[in-house]
């Protein structure tokens, strides 16, 4: 099944933006005649796999190389360097250019910088002497649909960035981003954000408005009609928890990375021990698309139901005889067949990780954190984790919402889980504290914490949730519903003045402005959970673009489809993220290597 995502249902024409990116591309390779090697940063790399095929690119003349500190071993007398802006990608082309030079190899080189040139790699290049013998441009590929209602910038670690090192850069590309979007969809008239970072984008997405304008009278009633900006920062307390979806629950243990798994092919029912295997997750895989918003127990009831129903079908096919139209959707059954196989392999697999009591013992122990239950028995199992020295990650993830949900740890119990954690996993690690500890994801505590304020007036605990036939977005987590996605449904259904008193309780300021003499088109103030006929255009739903500054979830995705779906919602949802994370990939972003 091919890895680039079809995106032929999305509520927007997303397919041009990834023929655009793709056209971009093309262009920089046709304009550098004849062969030549294209040497593709490996973080890069997974990226243009879901914008175009390799093929293509050898189509163009380009031989594929992927960058790294060895030199690069081609024929070519021409070498294209397709990097982001990070200043040891700069040390690798150096060492490749002063390589050849003191071989005697002759060539030309180009540095094409994702998304854009930064002064401080030219620097670097110039220090090396080797600027000279470069041609440098930019390939501006700021977005990246993952599927047809999610959009990545693809910035891993634009949260640690911001809120540890003070950095905006990846503020600034977000806008652009967005900016880049209204000029394919229309001026988007409302902005509401939440948080530092997310009021930060909106003020420089009106300065960017300013200064090159979209033109509101020519592209007529924009396609998007509202921004939702949410700072990760406003709920950390979601991704520290074990998503329970079945596509939260692939990402937890096997990581989905640029839309695909990679495990064993034994797994997967293929009978070479050893070899791996690329499997993709997107909605061209019907089933998939059925099953990956769902809880886990019921898509292990589902998979289930349907291997049993086949087989029920089969053994009538030997049994009686069938008219051709009954032939006809056995056949039809029979080709659903691999899909089937494929996602009771992966949900075989999966349940060998859900069913073992150290993942059933932490899923209580976060349900005990987010009720605000019991302080000193997560206390002594944190306590517990650290001396059995279990892997660091999942100690900080646990650490960090003990913290988040009790406005911080007594400077006893600060002090002494500190020095416990530094004596077990090595004094190396002290970096890492202090960027948790910057962040204010691990502090001492100061004052009162307000979280149970804020869970009974969100109702973010709910009792008896019914995981098969769901009416609550708490079903993604078994009873708690995301504290972000409740925030975005009450921004949705009438704004932030009726939750202000609750805003101001989270981290962050918070904005909410009409642009571009809008002010008269459908607000979401309006509506009130039922569907207006003005809140259409040309008959179909309006669209609000969610956008996560810091990552957003696979099961926050799973809840705001479930919101989307809902009856008397007048609107699509498409979501845009810095990057798709869960608890672990974000508390690995803050983890400081050193040496």
């Amino acid at each position: 099944m091919a890895q680039v995502p079809n995106l032929d249902n999305a509520a927007i024409n997303l397919k041009l933006l990834r023929d655009q990116s793709q056209k971009e591309l093309i262009s920089i390779l046709k304009n550098i005649r004849g062969k030549k090697c294209l040497v593709i940063d490996p973080k890069l790399g997974g990226s243009l796999s879901l914008i175009v095929q390799s093929s293509l690119l050898k189509e163009h003349g380009a031989e594929l190389r992927h960058l790294n500190v060895e030199p690069v071993q081609t024929d070519c007398t021409k070498v294209v360097y397709l990097v982001r802006s990070q200043l040891d990608l700069m040390k690798f082309i150096c060492s490749h250019i002063h390589n050849d030079i003191s071989k005697g190899i002759q060539r030309e080189y180009f540095v094409y910088f994702v998304p854009r040139r930064a002064v401080v790699c030219e620097k670097i290049l110039e220090e090396e002497k080797v600027h000279h013998l470069l041609t440098i441009g930019e390939y501006p590929l700021y977005l990246i649909p993952l599927d047809e209602d999610v959009l990545s910038f693809e910035l891993d670690v634009a949260y640690k960035e911001h809120l540890v090192d003070g950095d905006t850069t990846s503020l600034w590309h977000i806008a652009k981003a967005i900016h880049k979007l209204e000029f394919s969809f229309g001026l988007i008239p409302n902005v509401r954000a939440k948080g530092k970072a997310s009021v930060h984008v909106s003020d420089i997405l009106n300065r960017m408005q300013l200064e090159e304008p979209v033109n509101t009278s020519e592209m007529g009633v924009p396609e998007i009609n509202t921004i939702i900006l949410l700072d990760r920062e406003v709920d950390m307390i979601t991704p520290m928890c074990s998503q329970l979806t079945y596509e939260g629950l692939l990402d937890e243990f096997l990581g989905i990375n640029n839309g695909a798994v990679e495990l064993d092919s034994s797994i997967m029912g293929a009978q070479q021990e050893g070899k791996k295997t690329k499997v993709p997750l997107n909605s061209s895989d019907k089933l998939f698309k059925e099953i990956r918003d769902q809880n886990f127990e019921v898509v292990v009831q589902v998979l289930r139901q349907k291997a049993t129903s086949m087989k029920q079908d089969y053994t009538e096919m030997q049994t009686t005889n069938q008219t051709v139209s009954e032939l006809k959707d056995f056949v039809k059954k029979l080709n659903s067949l691999p899909e089937m196989t494929r996602h009771i392999n992966l949900g075989q697999h999966l349940t060998t990780f859900t069913s073992k009591p150290s993942f059933l013992g932490r899923l209580d122990m976060e349900q005990t954190l987010v009720e605000a239950e019991s302080y000193d028995i997560c206390f002594e199992y944190i306590e517990e984790m650290i001396h059995k020295q279990e892997p660091l990650i999942n100690v900080l993830r646990l650490l960090i919402l003990f913290s988040i949900t009790n406005s911080g740890l007594p400077k006893k119990n600060f002090d002494y889980l500190r020095r416990e954690l530094l004596h077990s996993y090595g004094f190396e690690h002290i970096a890492t504290l202090n960027n948790l500890e910057k962040s204010g994801l691990l502090k001492k505590q100061e004052t009162k914490s307000n979280w149970i304020t804020i869970k009974r007036a969100l109702r973010l605990i709910v009792e008896d949730t019914d995981t098969a036939n769901p009416n609550d977005i708490s079903y993604v987590f078994s009873g708690y519903a995301p504290l972000s996605i409740r925030l975005v449904q009450h921004a949705i259904r009438s704004g932030w003045r009726p939750i202000e008193e609750i805003l101001k309780l989270l981290p962050g300021p918070h904005s909410d402005i009409k642009r571009g003499g809008f002010s008269s088109s459908p607000s979401l103030d309006s509506l009130n959970g039922s569907s207006h006929s003005s809140d259409k255009v040309d008959g179909m739903r309006s669209l609000v673009l969610v956008v996560f500054i810091g990552g957003v979830t696979s099961a926050e995705i799973s809840a705001l489809r479930f919101l989307s779906a809902q009856e008397g919602m007048a609107y699509d949802i498409i979501v845009a993220t810095t990057k798709i994370i869960n608890g672990s990939t974000l508390t690995e972003t803050f983890v400081e290597k050193l040496g």
